[in-house]
């Protein structure tokens, strides 16, 4: 029998630095919003671009994760789930919707500093001896085996 699956998964940047809150139980709650870009060509071969902006709600550990190294313009990997939650307009009377990304895994794809980098020495091997400096001592050779000595 065929299971249920609700999976999401996208690559974009932050718009804004993201809000960390505490629920009235004490739970960690960090919001913010993802823009993802899209390209493509009409069939006239005119290239069009587009954002999607997706809500993304991330708790407790993560919550806290989010908060500490996410900012605006951060190049992040999201994984999570869909949600849509409602709620009465104060002012209106109308029930409101937002569907919103439950953050389950989150991956910083920007470099070091927080963002990209074009820099070289940014994925450059560490500084440092690549065989061993001279005068210090050589591993052992491994031993002379032959053919007659292998018993299979």
């Amino acid at each position: 029998m065929a299971r249920d699956l609700n999976k999401v998964m996208i690559i974009g940047r932050l718009g804004a630095d993201p809000e960390l809150r505490h629920t009235a139980s004490g739970s960690l709650v960090t919001t913010f919003r993802v823009a993802v870009g899209r390209q493509w060509r009409d069939s006239g071969g005119e290239l069009h671009e587009d954002t999607e902006w997706f809500s993304v709600v991330a708790w407790n550990k993560l919550a806290e994760t989010c908060s500490q190294y996410l900012s605006k313009g951060t190049r992040v990997y999201l994984e999570g789930r869909l949600q849509t939650r409602s709620w009465e307009d104060q002012q209106s009377g109308q029930t409101r919707y937002r569907t919103e990304v439950i953050a389950n895994d989150m991956i910083i794809l920007d470099s070091r500093e927080g963002r990209a980098s074009r820099d070289p020495d940014d994925y450059a091997p560490p500084a440092g001896p690549a065989r061993p400096p001279r005068g210090s001592p050589q591993p052992p050779a491994p031993p002379d085996i032959g053919d007659e000595d292998i018993p299979f």
